[in-house]
């Protein structure tokens, strides 16, 4: 290593994987997973199993041979190549199924140890990788995925999210951090990276500086989800598009060489910078950057929750993006590759994926719109979704994680197509699911968010969900409020029907669920939960 590793000089206060990482880094894993493909599954350790992470492969339940692979796509942004790579590697490998997660990346399921390698070469072959997608360490960075064609974003993002994402990719100096690391960076106006719920984001500001109007960067800090979500706190500092990888180098290092190590769930930059405060996490981020300027102003001015669909026009005249709803992020191998086939003929050569689960072809010119909005594919991937479906997360759940407690993405489908038939609704709801507590659905900033569970009955233990109500970023920021009142598998969406019916018989017009919420208060909303749930006994 090329730092100091301070926290080794007193092991006893590490957790059993910071030993475990002292003895070999995470990056090493890949020589291993090589001899394990010849070796077979059952030669595999338990410690190596840990360490698969740093290649982006965890255990897929039930732990009796087959993987997960996260394949890390900075800021969303795909070309048709790489496409048609995924695509392969699904289908050769991963019984073809494709999933689109909530931070912008591919998901396989189904592969073999012996097929894993074969799979890095596919993925290097058109400059994709699956290194440290997982595991203690920065993971892939999320961003705009309209970056380079956005009417709203100030800046073209592209080449600073590459230059990031190089520079920690594969760096040993920051393989082996207390916990995961989620980095956010977008110029989009809309808050696309979502950054309130990243260790570290940049958003788009401006500052006059000597007498010119400078476009740049705020920074913040400390966003997280999971059992105890943090929202991010910015700093105040104002960071120039040339300054954003040394200010991330600066605020990684920080929580490589300050943050805990004694609990695993007390490891997440947000519980240092929640200790410290934003005043003297931006002392020690200054110590190692230098000076920069004080805040500018803040240019983000709403939050789109990562939603594309539709048609759009691009900041290049002529030219269109269209966005497709992928329902709860699921396709198959023949849709990816189909989306690679329509990137080529109709657009700019690229397919882009959304943190809300969705893609986006870009590139469209106004004559060949009509043609493409004709192809059967965008029956089933339809830039006109319904209002529930259209807005549907879901996390992997119980039919490949070893956390989950219960189904989640045929279960959200079922709910969403449920709702769709019997609420009319013209304003959408952002339905996230959680098979467990880690949030990968991030159901905390969902309009309504359900988190898996299970609930005593008379027959026995049965599939249940905990209802919370009225997330949102971006400006008045706030996670939702859990209600009481856990609710059957089999009763949420007619509950949900209910419950939603109410709001639309009670809010305001143009008035968003989560405004709604909180105008009315929670206390109102849990009364209506409590009537419709003695309705249901």
């Amino acid at each position: 290593m090329a730092y100091e590793a301070k926290w080794a000089n007193d092991p006893s206060k590490l957790n059993k994987t910071e030993l475990l990482k002292l003895e070999k880094d995470g990056l090493d894993v890949f020589e291993d997973i090589y001899r394990y493909s010849k070796l077979g599954f059952d030669a595999i350790t338990p410690e190596d199993f840990d360490r698969f992470k740093w290649a982006g492969v965890y255990q897929q339940k039930p732990k009796k041979g087959h993987f997960m692979m996260r394949v890390r796509i900075p800021s969303g942004i795909l070309t048709s190549e790489q496409a048609r790579t995924l695509a392969g590697i699904s289908r050769d490998f991963g019984r073809g199924l494709v999933d689109v997660t909530t931070r912008q990346s591919v998901q396989f399921h189904w592969l073999t140890i012996e097929n894993i390698p074969a799979i890095f070469e596919r993925l290097a072959s058109v400059g994709l990788s699956s290194t440290e997608a997982c595991g203690d360490c920065p993971r892939n960075i999320v961003g705009n995925p309209l970056a380079g064609i956005d009417p709203n974003e100030l800046i073209d993002t592209r080449p600073i999210v590459k230059e990031v994402a190089d520079f920690f990719l594969g760096n040993r100096d920051f393989s082996n951090l207390p916990r995961k690391y989620k980095i956010s960076i977008s110029a989009n106006i809309y808050n696309a990276g979502h950054a309130e719920i990243n260790d570290l984001a940049f958003t788009p500001a401006t500052k006059e500086i000597d007498g010119e109007e400078v476009v740049g960067f705020h920074v913040w800090v400390g966003g997280g989800l999971s059992a105890k979500p943090f929202l991010a706190k910015q700093l105040d500092v104002f960071v120039r598009p040339e300054e954003v990888l040394k200010v991330a180098i600066g605020v990684t290092t920080i929580f490589r060489d300050f943050g805990y190590r004694e609990k695993r769930n007390h490891a997440r930059l947000k519980f240092l910078v929640n200790d410290w405060g934003p005043e003297k996490f931006r002392e020690e981020l200054l110590k190692l950057t230098g000076e920069l300027p004080t805040r500018g102003v803040d240019r983000v001015v709403g939050w789109n929750a990562g939603y594309f669909t539709g048609v759009h026009k691009q900041k290049q005249p002529g030219l269109n993006y269209v966005g497709l709803s992928v329902p709860v992020g699921r396709m198959n191998a023949d849709e990816l590759e189909e989306l690679a086939r329509l990137a080529d003929v109709y657009g700019d050569g690229t397919v882009r994926t959304c943190n809300s689960q969705n893609v986006v072809i870009p590139g469209i010119p106004d004559e060949k719109l009509t043609a493409f909005l004709g192809e059967k594919l965008l029956e089933r991937l339809t830039p006109f979704p319904k209002t529930f479906i259209g807005h549907a997360v879901s996390c992997t759940g119980i039919e490949f994680c070893n956390l989950a407690l219960v189904e989640t993405k045929e279960r959200m489908r079922e709910i969403a197509t449920y709702l769709d038939e019997h609420v009319q609704l013209d304003t959408p709801i952002r339905l996230h699911v959680n098979g467990c507590p880690n949030s990968c659905g991030q159901q905390q900033v969902a309009d309504i968010g359900l988190q898996g569970s299970l609930m005593k009955t008379e027959n026995g233990m049965v599939d249940a969900f905990d209802l919370s109500v009225g997330g949102t970023l971006g400006p008045g920021a706030t996670f939702n409020t859990k209600l009481k009142g856990r609710i059957p598998a089999d009763q949420v969406a007619p509950v949900l029907a209910r419950l939603i019916t109410f709001y639309k018989e009670n809010r305001l017009e143009g008035e968003p669920f989560h405004a709604y919420v909180k105008r009315v208060g929670v206390q109102t909303i849990q009364e209506q939960l409590d009537d419709i749930l003695a309705a249901h006994v």
